[in-house]
């Protein structure tokens, strides 16, 4: 008897198997790849892709449809539109197989807001909405308050787009009521996340509002309200609080509290750096030169904006922040009488707000553009046609002081070429004797340098070599390596590393570890020393110090120093510039 049951259980096991590998795709893994594909579109969209190829090898045609409805809209994002129809024509087509049910009913409402998506990306606001509105009837036929919610705010985004701000506020209102009142159909995380996105859009909604009425100016302390709410419910969602907190610090920009909002900018601006995030890099650099320009801050201002172009033209992209750039640029070489330049931009803003138009004719968007952006035009035209002849007389007139110049030399050439040798040779004898000066004053401090380095080296140092050649035989478990790890992330978030006797030792004795483990997993985990772990932390508190605390920048290399542990300035300023390449000074100047 056992062995007939051993058998069947053999039996079914090998079906299972079978199964899997004949196509069938389990719910828990066909949730699972779900979850991971719409993660991905606010990622990696390559990779998204790669699960909707692993959905697809299901013989279901549910799982199909939806790999095929995801597939569209990601292709869409990658800017394959052709791809995308052909993928949303298959995921209809399996649709079609599934017998009717709610089950169905569910995925062609997932499908209609996938392909309201690939409409709105491609700026066909009209379609998107119908698709929108026909995703809200299905979902409201089976219950599905989740996916209600999605669609109503991407309706009330959509007539934001189009400046219908009143209706959007009312949509949205009416969305957090309804969030609330079924809160126990929502995991925690995703009622946080998606009150967090609540309010990040009636924030944007009462903004855009006032950027249309200017003298309403209670519709800001709406949009701070509520931008404040959305960074309070993004703990565990950093893209949502990023966008809320780039938008707080708009608000603090329109209501002229400049310190506030460029603190913001500047947090986000090295946030992005951080995670290699280009695109918010580029937003931040617009806001903090708009910001700048407001302040008449020109050349500071300038700084962003360029950058603004440099991304833009790196990547072939013409965006808004690429022609509103060139815009205030236009405006500030105007006010410093720098004509070819504001000619220049003032083109350049031209040129690039036509193929941004050109995007979004005939659509509603198109319109509500227009009449915020027409007296921008307008001016752009003015400066352009001021300065187009002044542009013109201030070129012949270089090219007059060139042949003059020229013909000056030409003429005196005989009488100076023999004045020429003789003042040829004194130079000669000026720079060897400067160079001697300099190349005995280089020896000099270069012997004084290399006699304090040898006095700051740090102990360390030696016993970090001495603990190297012992890591390279050394393993410990990977519970313990992790143990290790942790304790090492609370000292650092306490500061500890500020402490001048945060060494090896030192660190070992707070984990309750021996000095030999502690290095070694420093080494694996980290790829560096104790010492260079270390002084990467210290130095990296200091440069985000200098950025965040305009007070922290007067300090003398001396007190930055001591500040963050360091015997003396030399040691720190040697890490310093091994770390910026410049000095803790000009990094100060420069920000």
């Amino acid at each position: 008897m056992r062995l007939i049951i051993s058998f069947f259980f053999l039996l079914l096991m090998l079906c299972s198997g079978a199964a899997q590998t004949n196509g069938e795709l389990t719910e828990e893994k066909y949730l699972e790849l779900q979850d991971k594909i719409r993660f991905s579109v606010n990622g990696d969209n390559d990779e998204g892709l790669g699960y909707v190829n692993q959905m697809l090898k299901s013989k279901d045609n549910i799982h199909k449809a939806f790999a095929y409805g995801a597939g569209s809209y990601l292709y869409q994002l990658k800017g394959d539109a052709d791809k995308s129809e052909k993928m949303y024509a298959e995921a209809i087509k399996h649709l079609d197989k599934i017998p009717e049910s709610n089950e169905k009913t569910k995925l062609q409402a997932y499908l209609c807001n996938y392909r309201g998506l690939t409409y709105w990306k491609r700026s066909n606001y009209g379609k998107a909405l119908g698709s929108y509105q026909e995703g809200v009837k299905l979902s409201t036929k089976i219950g599905d308050v989740v996916q209600i919610v999605k669609f109503k705010a991407n309706i009330a985004l959509l007539n934001e787009s189009v400046g219908n701000y009143q209706l959007s506020i009312k949509i949205l209102k009416q969305n957090e009521a309804f969030l609330d009142k079924n809160e126990s159909l929502y995991e925690k995380d995703q009622f946080q996340n998606s009150k967090s996105n609540t309010y990040t859009n009636l924030g944007n909604s009462y903004e855009g509002y006032y950027s249309k009425n200017r003298e309403k100016t209670y519709l800001l302390d709406s949009a701070e309200y509520y931008y404040k709410k959305s960074v309070a419910y993004s703990d565990k969602f950093i893209d949502n609080k990023t966008t809320a907190k780039l938008s707080l610090g708009n608000i603090y920009v329109f209501k002229k509290d400049f310190t506030n909002a460029e603190k913001i900018y500047y947090d986000i601006s090295f946030y992005a750096k951080q995670v290699d995030n280009e695109s918010l890099y580029q937003v931040a650099c617009f806001n903090l030169g708009d910001l700048y320009y407001s302040i008449k801050k020109y050349d500071r201002a300038l700084i962003f904006l360029k950058k603004v172009d440099s991304i833009s033209q790196k990547n072939k992209t013409v965006d808004i922040s690429f022609f509103r750039s060139n815009y205030i640029q236009a405006k500030i070489y105007s006010i410093k009488n720098e004509p070819e330049l504001a000619y220049k931009h003032s083109k350049l803003y031209l040129d690039s707000y036509e193929k941004y138009e050109g995007n979004l004719r005939d659509e509603a968007l198109e319109v509500n553009y227009k009449l915020g952006t027409a007296d921008l035009s307008g001016e752009m035209l003015s400066v352009q046609e001021k300065y187009k002849y002044e542009v013109f007389w201030n070129k012949a007139l270089k090219i007059f002081y060139v042949i003059l110049v020229v013909g000056i030399v030409f003429f005196l050439i005989k009488n100076i070429r023999d004045k020429n040798k003789a003042q040829k040779k004194m130079n000669a004898l000026i720079e060897e004797f400067k160079a001697n000066l300099e190349r005995k004053e280089l020896e000099k401090t270069e012997t004084e340098q290399v006699a304090a380095e040898a006095i700051v080296t740090e102990i360390p140092e030696v016993e970090d070599v001495a603990l190297k050649k012992e890591n390279a035989n050394l393993s410990i478990d990977e519970a313990k390596e992790n143990k290790i790890v942790e304790k090492l992330l609370l000292l650092e978030e306490k500061l500890e590393y500020l402490n001048a006797d945060f060494t090896l030792s030192y660190a070992a004795k707070k984990i309750k570890t021996n000095t030999t483990y502690l290095s070694y997993v420093v080494n694996k985990r980290f790829g560096k020393s104790f010492s260079e772990y270390s002084n990467e932390l210290k130095i990296n508190y200091v440069i985000n110090q200098m950025i965040t605390n305009h007070l922290y920048r007067k300090y003398s290399t001396q007190a930055i120093a001591e500040s963050v542990g360091f015997k003396n300035a030399v040691s720190f300023a040697k890490s310093f510039r091994k770390r910026t390449g410049v000095s803790p000074a000009q990094f100060a100047n420069n920000i």
